[in-house]
């Protein structure tokens, strides 16, 4: 299993689902179904919900003492400034988020997410205390060409520009395999992990990576959660939509149990 040093993580990704009353009634279930579990024993769990949803939802969890982080699924990099429709680091603090997502595939398909923005929204969220979740991966063109390490390490390496290795334990790491996102098809476990421990490697070419959280995103389910986590670099799932549902999501949190108390 991963490192003891290094906790699992488990983070649901909502993506653009969920108005405020359904994000709040997944918060309710969830904390029904976490009473179940010593708090010592639990993983870290994370939610990133949307825009509208966030402050609600860190509401909600901070009134129920529940041990979950609520955390955006991107924002700006820059502070303020007449940027339409952008949410900068301080806002996000200002509402109680500490935790960001950053370079989603997603992010990087549909709205021009680059790998330079990647690293200046790094350095933002560190800047403000803030944790960030840097999400890297290859299409499915790139695999096929075999380009799946040189792709990794650009997109690694791009992202730690001008960052503190003092600040890697701050860092996460999320390895999303961009086809097998929504797609049903997941990496053999196997692979996801050779390209995780590929990430620590980069990490520690800089660095000491050994405290940096390595995560699997890609079509992750309560039925091969197990086997991921059961691998040596993988530190826990960036889960998009086995996390819509709350009982979905907990038996994800169970596995992170599972994984802890070993």
């Amino acid at each position: 299993m991963a490192n003891a040093k290094r906790q699992i993580l488990i983070a649901g990704n909502w993506k653009m689902y969920k108005t405020t009353a359904e994000a709040q009634a997944f918060v309710e279930a969830l904390a029904q179904s976490m009473q179940s579990v010593p708090q010592n024993a639990l993983p870290q769990v994370i939610v990133a919900a949307p825009f509208t949803a966030l402050s609600s939802v860190a509401q909600a969890i901070k009134d129920k003492k529940l041990p979950v982080i609520t955390a955006a699924q991107t924002m700006e990099s820059k502070e303020e400034g007449a940027y339409t429709g952008e949410i900068s680091p301080k806002m996000l603090l200002d509402i109680g988020v500490k935790t960001v997502v950053i370079g989603h595939s997603e992010r990087r398909q549909y709205y021009n997410e680059t790998d330079t923005s990647v690293n200046a929204k790094t350095l933002a969220a560190l800047k403000h205390g803030m944790t960030p979740i840097v999400c890297v991966g290859e299409l499915l063109s790139e695999r096929e060409a075999k380009q799946t390490d040189a792709v990794i390490e650009r997109q690694v390496n791009e992202a730690l520009k001008e960052i503190s290795s003092a600040d890697y334990a701050k860092l996460v790491f999320a390895y999303e395999p961009v086809w097998a996102i929504g797609t049903g098809k997941v990496c053999e476990s196997p692979e996801a992990n050779r390209v995780c421990a590929l990430i620590r490697t980069l990490l520690n070419q800089k660095g000491d990576g050994e405290r940096t959280r390595v995560l699997y995103g890609g079509s992750v389910k309560p039925d091969n959660i197990d086997e991921l986590l059961g691998q040596s670099d993988i530190d826990g799932a960036l889960v998009g939509g086995a996390s819509l549902e709350a009982e979905s999501f907990f038996k994800l949190v169970e596995a992170g149990v599972a994984k802890t108390t070993a």
